[in-house]
Order: C-alpha cells, then structure tokens, then sequence
C-alpha cells in the first residue's frame, strides 16, 4: 500500500507538503512550503515535521513561490540530504527566493532578539539562515518536463507544464503496488487557460489517484479584459487626484504580469505617461530570470519579443533595489505607479508604501492577487476601516480596487475543463484551498464528472491501494483538535497579559506606568482572538 499524508496545504491555501510512503519504505515530499496568514498559521512552521528528514530521499518541488518552496532550508538544516527535483526555471528561481527568505528570516529574529531582550525574554532563533538556505540550493536537481525519470526500481515520474508561473509543474507519479503500477497526479497550482507569458497548463489524461489544488475552487475570475479596464481605470482615477497607485505583488510572476500588462498600455497609449517603480530588488532578480529564459513563453509573449519590444521594460520604469532609492519615492509628490512585495501586504517594502497612502483620499491601492485570512491585504478587501502596519494603527481612505482577473490561478471553471481531460476514473483529493473552496469544488468534482472526491485535513494521512482508499489519524492525535488548541493557548495569553496590567495599573502611584509596548501586545493579542473567533 502507499501512504500519503497531507502535511500542508489540507484545509488552507500555503504550506504545501505531503508526504509519501512506498511499498518498498521509501519517503519521497511532494513541496514544503512555507504557512502564512497570521501569527497561529505562521506557528506551524516551527512544528515538528512529523517524519525525519534524514529518511527523505527526493523532494518534487512544483513551483518556486514560498508556499511552496519555503521551508527546503529548514528540511536541509534539520538533515534532509536528498536530490531535489524540480525545472530549470525553478531552480533558478529559488536561487534568490530561498536567499531573500532566510534574510527575512534572520531579520524577523533580529527585530523578535531586540524586543525579547527588553522584555527580560529568551533567545529567539530563526526558522533558518542563510548558509541553511546556501546549503539546500546545493541539492537541487534541475530536470526537464516531459521526461520520465526513474526515481528508485518501482518508482518512476515526470513534470509536466502547469502554466502558474515561468516553470510551475503537474507532478505524475508511477508508483508499483504489488507489481501494479499506480498512477498519483498533484497538479500543483494550475494556471488559467490563455494566461500571460507562460503556455497553457498541459492535459492529463489518466490517474489512479488525483490531487488537485482549489485556491479558487468556489470562484470564477473577472474576464481579462475587464480587469485590464479597471487597472486602466485606478492609474487614472489617482492620477486626477495627482496621487499614487500602490500594486502589492508577489515578486514572481504577478509582478512580471504587470508589468507585462502595463508595457501593453505604454505602447498603445492607454495610461498617463508617469513613473512606473519597481520596488523590490526580489523581484528585480526574479524578472532577470524571466528574461532569460524566453524558451519557455507563449506564443504571444515570443511575438512580442520577436517585434524587438522587451515585455517587462518601459522607458518610464525604473528599478529601486537600495532602501534610500525605496524611501525616496513617497518622499516625491506627485502620481506614480509602485509595486512592491509582498504580495499579501505582510512583509517588505510595500508595509512603508501603505503606511504613507493607505490613509491618502485620491490615492489607489490594486489588490491583484489572492489574500489569505490573517493577512493585511484580506482585511484591506474586507473592507476594514483601519489596518494594523509597524505598530500603527492605519485609516484605510484609498479607493480599493480588487482585480481578481489577473490571478495566475485556474478558477473553478479551469480547474473543472482541466479535469474533464481525464478518460480513467480517478479518485480526487482537493488541497490547497481554504475549506470553503475545497468543499465548494469537491462537490462540483463529483455533481459533474461522478467521481469521488475527498477533502483531507492537516496531518490526515491516506492509504491507496489499486482500487480502494482509507484515512488514517495520525497516532496518538483526534481529528481536529489544532484550532482548538490554538484558542486555548491564546485566551491564557491573554489572561496573562491582563494579569500583568492591572498590576501595573496598581502601582501607578509608585510612578510606574504602562508602556506602548503593552498596549500593543494587546491590542495584537485581541485582534488574533477575533480573527480566530471570525473564522469560526
């Protein structure tokens, strides 16, 4: 029999990791990515990992975005030394993703040392640095989609085009089961039919067992040409207003997405001819390696090429890697267009770019890509009238312009025509998806193809066998009880930190008052309460 347990990505859209059990005992991961979206989310990624990663001989990385690729640094610090498996883009990809990671890493550590130090608290160390990240981009092993390699005697597996992002990949796998192969296909994260720069996700048509991601299981996108109106439409609307448009993107793929997009408009005269910054020296690297590997664009974004235009330069864009380059930008008057990671509004420079025009009528921020709960840019697009950035409360006064058309994302209608592909009957586990999605597409999978599909939990581990399934818990844990938990540890924080305020506030008349830091500590500890309790 082999098992597969869902380490990530079950029940939420980061964190992708499942791990493989052959017949023959070997342990193969498929991704391992980083959690994201909010301080119980994030907690999982110092959890322990469930299986040693001394016994780990291949990992199948999918695509290079974090939520994927993320925590490879940490799986080789804490003993993985096996062969990592994934395309030549991504690789080079990774080359300065996993870098820029373990500095945010190191940094985070940094500014948590500093506070912990003032606090009387212990030493808080980072997820990983940069010689663990240094030593992981010594394992990959760059390989060719569409070529089946034999992994171990029973196991065999190919790459295939997902059309996400520059060298996202469909993972099949061969696996023997008493002498009976079985075919297991994680589809990675798919992209949308006709998407920008990259070819069309390929066709699979036969699989035992499929898992396929539902990021946008329950949703349809905005047609492509709408969503390039509306962009249109924000520079516009702000530049009547003389102030600036602010793009959080990812620095892989969305932001050479809009760039691409807006050399488009340059050329064709459809936007004011104003300053274009991209302000994210990741994404400078990152849209290097777009350049570079031109073999693997479309048919359209070759043409363009071909006519002897660069899709990702404009005469007005101008690259900011230093941080007084960054600083100087808000410091200009004046409408200018400015993207900047990280695409979620988490991290990065584009916190300083919302904390000077979030609060600014006139100006716009272009939310252009998926938001997970937790995460600044979900309260944005829910509407909030203030948001928390560098301790600092924040009044949301921009107009918020949510263009859902540019996500590199297959919707549910890609996602159903990319599985209506399938001539076999495979049973379908749905991941990499918040649980409404997943269930939304686990029922449209079964209304309209009559297939089996599941939906697994965090840590549920799979046994497949040639023509039959079972869910096993895993030892010594009940379904189910993390949220739980997480609530309970966070009311004793809390508990904690009133008791320690009221005395305080008790001994004021010693002249000993309650500091900032306090305030903010509950004030973050309150707003992660209502966050869980949101989620219900």
């Amino acid at each position: 029999m082999i098992r597969i347990t869902c380490l990530g990505a079950a029940g939420t859209v980061t964190g992708s990791n499942f791990l493989i059990e052959s017949p023959g005992g070997k342990k193969i991961l498929v991704d391992c990515g980083l959690f994201q979206g909010g301080r119980q989310m994030e907690s999982r990624n110092r959890e322990d990992w469930g299986f040693d990663p001394g016994e780990i001989e291949t990992l199948f990385l999918t695509h290079a975005h974090i939520d994927h690729s993320g925590r490879i640094p940490k799986l080789v610090r804490d003993g993985f030394k096996g062969q990592i498996i994934t395309s030549p883009p991504t690789a080079e990809l990774c080359q300065v993703m996993l870098l820029d990671a373990a500095h945010i890493q190191e940094m985070d550590a940094e500014w948590q040392n500093r506070k912990n130090k003032r606090q009387g608290k212990g030493e808080f160390d980072p997820l990983y640095t940069t010689e663990d990240a240094e030593a992981s981009l010594k394992l990959f092993s760059p390989t060719e989609r569409d070529r089946v390699v034999e992994i171990e005697p029973g196991v065999k597996a190919r790459l295939r085009n997902a059309g996400h992002i520059l060298g996202s990949s469909i993972l099949e796998l061969w696996i023997e089961e008493k002498s009976e192969p079985l075919k297991i296909v994680f589809s990675g994260d798919l992209g949308k039919q006709n998407q920008l720069i990259v070819r069309d996700p390929h066709e699979i048509f036969d699989a035992d067992y499929l898992f396929i991601e539902s990021t946008y299981g329950n949703r349809k996108h905005r047609s492509f040409e709408d969503s390039k109106d509306e962009l249109v439409e924000a520079i516009r609307y702000s530049v009547s207003q003389d102030e600036k448009i602010i793009i959080p993107a990812f620095a892989v793929e969305r932001t050479q997405e809009i760039l691409y997009i807006l050399g488009e408009f340059h050329r064709k005269g459809l936007i004011p001819d104003i300053p274009i910054y991209l302000d994210s020296p990741l994404a400078i690297k990152a849209t290097e390696i777009f350049r570079k590997n031109k073999k693997y664009y479309d048919e359209e974004a070759q043409a363009i090429v071909e006519e002897g235009y660069d899709p990702f330069d404009m005469p007005n864009l101008k690259f900011t890697e230093s941080t007084k380059e960054s600083i100087a930008i808000n410091e200009k008057a004046g409408s200018a267009i400015i993207i900047a990671g990280s695409g979620m509004c988490t991290a990065g420079r584009i916190k300083h770019h919302l904390k000077h025009n979030l609060w600014r009528k006139g100006a716009s921020i272009v939310i252009v890509g998926f938001q997970a709960k937790g995460t600044t840019g979900r309260k944005i697009v829910e509407g909030a009238k203030r948001v928390r950035i560098f301790r600092e409360n924040v009044a949301v006064r921009a107009k918020v312009f949510t263009i859902g058309g540019f996500s590199a994302h297959a919707d549910q209608d890609d996602l159903l025509e990319w599985i209506s592909n399938f001539e076999s009957k495979p049973r379908v586990f749905v991941v990499h998806g918040e649980p409404t999605a997943s269930e939304v597409l686990a029922k449209k999978i079964q209304e309209r193809f009559n297939l089996e599909a599941h939906v697994p939990r965090w840590k549920q581990r799979l046994v497949l066998k040639p023509r039959e399934v079972a869910y096993e818990e895993p030892p010594g844990e009940e379904a189910g009880p993390d949220m739980q938990t997480m609530v309970l540890n966070n009311i004793v924080d809390l508990e904690n930190e009133l008791k320690m305020l009221k005395k305080r506030v008790k001994s004021r008349e010693m002249g000993d008052g309650i500091d900032e830091d306090e305030i903010d500590r509950l004030k973050y500890l309150q707003e992660e309460l209502q966050t869980i309790l949101s989620n219900g």
